[in-house]
């Protein structure tokens, strides 16, 4: 089942994509109550679930609001996080290789433990809309397609084993970068966090739509040319050790996004790089949750 927050007209709200992928129901047409996707993530009953993917199936002139998905504008499933988003850096073998090449150290192919850092969000960017390229600041913008989940429920000192409860959905997140800003800071935080450094969707895949732990298929192109391709199996720290771990000295609330990193082909990884210029088309493609496309301006 996946869930989108979108716009009609002057009206917000969040809806879910019929089974077909033609249409979008308003989640108030079917019963629950719930106007924003934070109010989805934290409320939300086992049967509401039950009854969203039951009207999923069902013929559009069921419910009142039905519209066809291309005719609404999406927003990003989460527009305005509550928290700052944690991400997982350097995540796959690849990727740890090609990064310590692009800095010109040597990679010894051990991670014992994972690298978390936090991304700042003043709004999420929607499928669709642009990607600022801040060239007052920033002379190597690149690209990151990445798997983010969202946490369901309040999370503290949660086994491996039971990490699966806990996972509302899964979500693409593209975690732009400003590689100089990172190098001259000698850390990730400001160089994350530049607004419009989030395009996050189009939507939320539900955790039980899909096996667990998540093997699907990530890519990226830019201008049409692939970029990144992996598969989520291929990540160091997977999300029970994330989870667990992270959630054994911090809560982790209800809605909380983490991102868990980026497979190579990032444009820091080519030789030269290939960083992205004002016009270039992104786009983050995840199996089974669809396509995050953007373009820098």
């Amino acid at each position: 089942m996946k869930l989108i927050t979108y716009q009609v007209g002057q009206k917000t709200g969040v809806g879910v994509i019929s089974s077909d992928g033609e249409w979008v129901f308003p989640i108030q047409s079917i019963g629950p109550e719930y106007s924003t996707m934070l109010e989805v993530i934290k409320q939300i009953s086992d049967s509401e679930k039950q009854l969203l993917e039951y009207a999923s199936k069902q013929e559009p002139y069921s419910y009142r609001g039905a519209a066809r998905l291309q005719e609404v504008h999406l927003l990003a499933p989460i527009p305005v996080p509550e928290q700052d988003i944690i991400c997982l850096g350097i995540n796959y073998m690849d990727h740890a290789e090609e990064s310590a090449r692009f800095r010109k150290r040597e990679f010894d192919g051990k991670r014992p433990y994972a690298v978390y850092f936090s991304k700042r969000v003043k709004e999420a960017t929607a499928d669709g809309e642009a990607i600022p390229s801040h060239e007052d600041l920033v002379d190597s913008l690149d690209y990151e397609a990445e798997l983010a989940f969202i946490i369901g429920k309040d999370a503290s000192n949660v086994a491996p084993e039971q990490v699966k409860d806990y996972i509302f959905g899964y979500t693409i997140l593209n975690d732009v970068s400003a590689r100089n800003v990172q190098n001259r800071h000698n850390q990730w935080y400001f160089g994350k966090s530049l607004d419009g450094f989030s395009p996050m969707g189009p939507c939320i895949l539900t955790a039980d739509s899909t096996a667990y732990p998540p093997c699907l298929d990530i890519r990226s192109y830019v201008n049409g040319e692939l970029r990144q391709n992996s598969n989520t199996s291929k990540l160091i720290f997977n999300i029970d050790h994330i989870v667990s771990e992270l959630s054994g000295g911090m809560t982790l609330k209800a809605g909380t996004i983490i991102s868990t990193g980026t497979p190579s082909g990032v444009g820091m990884g080519f030789d030269p790089p290939k960083f992205l210029k004002a016009g270039d088309e992104v786009t983050c493609q995840i199996e089974e949750i669809g396509q995050l496309r953007n373009v820098v301006k």
